[in-house]
């Protein structure tokens, strides 16, 4: 098992700067998660550290080792890739075994670790078959077997489950996460897929543009997002957000916009703020509490029932307001209701910066 640490690292393709000194440290045997949008440039760091793109500025270390400038087959990582990049004429086991039988081990060995990752990744059974034989969910646990065999100190998945259906990503997603409790190694994986970075992170790493906006575990970033933007980007139905100002109400702070106004007596504030700011309030749809006691009252627009839960979208005063419904309640479309918000899990957002306030 290694570690990761990246220095300062700047990558620019044509003059253009994709990745602008970036700093991170991935932990010996966690799960880090880069998510972000398209172009943020979260395969462009996996490449960096897999030695496929080479780093502009700054410095790579893989297991306290500067490897930077090394070749790939030197870093002691194994990379698995969004297409499976499978031998369409060699069976699962020759696959599998490909890169240790270039290497030079001896036989014994490579049919030991193909037997082992075979086991793991419940291939057994179809060793002999040939890639035109297997389903897209079977291609794709050959080709994370392909790189379990190396026994490297550093994972690299680069979006490996988005090819497949989505009962096929949601086996695959267990399957990868039990794989890393068995075997306890450092796995770097790239998604833009938020329901797969909150299942399999330890940590996530949000980026945008390059840079990094914010890092933390999956509970961290979705409950306190660090700004604006990773408050929109994760969850589904997503945050909602009621421009306003800070105004000075009857406990000290409060917010007033168009469609509420909120005492903030409750609310730990990370940066100063002063009345007058102009600020964007952010609570996620199950904070929307609904009931005949509720502060506030709203259309009911749309109810959308999705089996286990429902996501009420509301009217209140021009603003569109998700909420969910995990009792059964009934929400009907076209009626009135009344809401309330946990105040404890609410976010403020500078309008300007787009920074957690």
């Amino acid at each position: 098992m290694a570690g990761v640490n990246i220095r300062n690292l700047s990558v620019r393709f044509g003059g253009q700067a994709v990745l602008q000194g970036l700093d991170l440290d991935v932990v010996d045997g966690e799960f880090l998660v880069l998510l972000g949008p398209s172009g943020c440039g979260k395969s462009t760091l996996l490449h960096s550290i897999a030695g496929l793109v080479d780093a502009s500025d700054g410095a790579i270390e893989i297991g306290g080792r500067d490897m930077t400038d090394a070749d790939p087959s030197d870093r002691g990582i194994g990379m698995v890739f969004q297409s499976y990049a499978l031998y369409p004429t060699m069976t699962v086991a020759r696959n599998m075994s490909f890169g240790l039988r270039v290497a030079g081990l001896p036989r014994a060995e490579v049919e030991q670790r193909v037997a082992r990752a075979a086991r793991m990744l419940q291939l057994e059974s179809l060793l002999e078959r040939k890639p035109a034989q297997l389903s897209g969910g079977q291609r794709q646990r050959v080709a994370i077997g392909r790189a379990l065999v190396r026994d490297a100190g550093v994972f690299l998945l680069d979006e490996p489950l988005s090819n497949l259906d989505a009962k096929l990503r949601a086996e695959l997603r267990r399957e990868l996460k039990l794989l890393h409790q068995t075997l306890g190694s450092t796995m770097i994986y790239v998604t833009h897929d938020q329901a797969e970075a909150m299942t399999l992170a330890t940590r996530i790493v949000v980026l945008r543009g390059g840079k990094v906006q914010q890092i933390g575990s999956p509970a961290e970033v979705y409950q306190r997002p660090a700004n604006h933007f990773v408050a929109g980007f994760l969850g589904s139905p997503g945050m909602n957000f009621l421009p306003g100002r800070l105004v000075e109400g009857a406990r000290g702070l409060a917010f007033a916009g168009d469609a509420i106004t909120l005492e903030l007596d409750g609310y730990a504030f990370e940066r100063p703020a002063q009345a007058g700011q102009a600020v964007t309030l952010g609570f996620r749809p199950e904070c929307v509490r609904l009931g005949p006691a509720g502060e506030w009252s709203a259309d009911v627009a749309l109810v959308e029932p999705m089996g286990n839960h429902q996501v009420v979208w509301l009217d209140r005063a021009g603003a569109s307001l998700a909420a969910v419904l995990h009792d059964g309640a009934a929400a009907i479309a076209e009626r009135q209701v009344r809401f309330d918000l946990d105040r404890a899990r609410l976010s403020l957002f500078d309008a300007a910066e787009g920074h957690r306030l």
